[in-house]
């Protein structure tokens, strides 16, 4: 494929954006090329500045469940966009989407729009702070809860991926404030307890780890969270941000069964459009000003055109229920994919829940951070460049999920099978 546009636009982008780049994982810098700098998406497909069409598994990181475009989502946002499409004031359509959003997810009472995933995982780490009135928190190694300062300790995505997981501009106080421990293993969360002993104000986690891969939780460990949470009165926040209305209707607290007292939404209750939103217990949420002493703002949080869109995904997931199609569509993908690495003979691994999957270069289970970091991330950039070169759009990075739409055809899935099965070939070739 010809990427000189791209490319083009690229050395252009490096003149007046740092990295060329306003998202560090879009760089493409651990697979090798450059970016590809995208022009239009429709259903399953995205196309690039030098017209190359790709089926796409990214889907803006996780919020196109329903394809790229889609009809009811266009119209929703071209219909407010002719009222307005920003006020600063309360809309009723805010009220609208919460509502939908508190019928759907029974561990949520109350919510409160903000503007990004990070911005909802910041707030409420500093209202479990707030509620509570204890300073520490614990988050796991290789869950990312995106670029706040208490976060960015071990952090996983696109930190991970450059090499980096701490950042330079984090102080020492906050780092000692955050505690990590390991994924889908308790007992290290009750040794932090026990040394921590009336100091942890939260712990937050991925109910689905996405950003060191997907990883799924191991039997009983959201439960044992949960347990410890209540026996030491400790603030459970669910970061679902990625995983809310994406692995099921209800998300991973609905496919597993397990309430938090907090939990932090994104992505798709935006569709598509940059939105975030946290929320739980009325008690704990009634902390928050103008009701409580909690200070939380955000001049275009429940921006009406977020909103608009929102409540068209939401309303369209809710009435089709499209989760037993996109389990079929998924469980197809894994089964051919697992067939290809037999046949390849390649050291590879796989894991998935629900339209979530990950391909791991690496014969490890993966587990936890140190088990997806034994990944050969060289041979997942071949990959990466191979599948790209025969039309299928992956995330950039070893890291990260492929995410399955409703828009996805079975031919769109035997295509990429069968890129799959070429670009496995070839990376054990080389």
């Amino acid at each position: 494929m010809n990427y000189s546009n791209s490319h083009s636009l690229f050395e252009r982008a490096r003149k007046s954006i740092p990295g060329g780049v306003n998202s560090p994982v879009r760089a493409f810098k651990s697979v090798g090329i450059d970016p590809l700098f995208l022009t239009r998406g429709e259903g399953a497909y995205v196309w690039d500045a030098d017209g190359n069409k790709f089926i796409d598994y990214v889907g803006s990181w996780g919020p196109m469940i329903l394809g790229h475009s889609h009809p009811k989502v266009v119209e929703a946002i071209r219909n407010q966009a002719l009222i307005a499409t920003s006020f600063g004031a309360p809309t009723e359509l805010e009220i609208e989407l919460a509502e939908l959003v508190i019928s759907i997810m029974p561990s949520i009472e109350m919510l409160r729009m903000v503007s990004s995933g990070t911005e909802a995982t910041m707030s409420a780490i500093r209202l479990a702070r707030g509620y509570t009135g204890r300073e520490k928190i614990i988050k796991f190694e290789g869950c990312y809860h995106g670029h706040g300062d208490s976060f960015l300790i071990k952090a996983g995505s696109g930190a991970l991926t450059l090499g980096a997981p701490n950042s330079p501009g984090v102080t020492e106080g906050t780092a000692k404030d955050t505690l990590n421990t390991r994924y889908n293993d308790l007992p290290s969360v009750e040794n932090r307890i026990s040394a921590n002993e009336g100091g942890i104000a939260a712990i937050i986690v991925e109910p689905i780890a996405g950003n060191m891969g997907v990883v799924p939780p191991q039997p009983g460990f959201l439960a044992g969270l949960r347990q410890i949470c209540d026996r030491e009165n400790i603030v459970l926040i669910f970061d679902e941000v990625m995983t809310g209305f994406r692995v099921s209707l209800g998300g991973a607290q609905g496919l597993y069964g397990i309430r938090p007292d907090l939990t932090t939404l994104g992505k798709i209750i935006g569709g598509g459009l940059p939105v975030g939103a946290f929320g739980g217990k009325r008690e704990i949420m009634e902390m928050l000003s103008p009701v409580g002493p909690v200070y939380q703002a955000g001049t275009l949080s429940g921006n009406p055109l977020a909103m608009a869109a929102g409540l068209a995904t939401l309303r369209t997931l809710k009435d089709e229920n499209p989760y037993s199609e996109l389990e079929k569509k998924s469980a197809f993908l894994e089964t051919c994919f697992a067939d290809n690495i037999r046949s390849s003979g390649i050291k590879a691994t796989q894991t998935r829940i629900g339209s979530m999957l990950c391909l791991f270069f690496t014969d490890n289970p993966v587990t936890d951070y140190e088990s997806a970091v034994t990944s050969d991330t060289n041979a997942f950039a071949k990959y990466f460049r191979a599948m790209l070169g025969d039309g299928i759009y992956i995330a950039p990075s070893q890291f990260e999920a492929m995410f399955v739409s409703a828009a996805h055809s079975q031919e769109d899935l035997e295509r990429t099978v069968g890129a799959n099965r070429k670009a496995l070939s070839s990376t054990t070739a080389n």
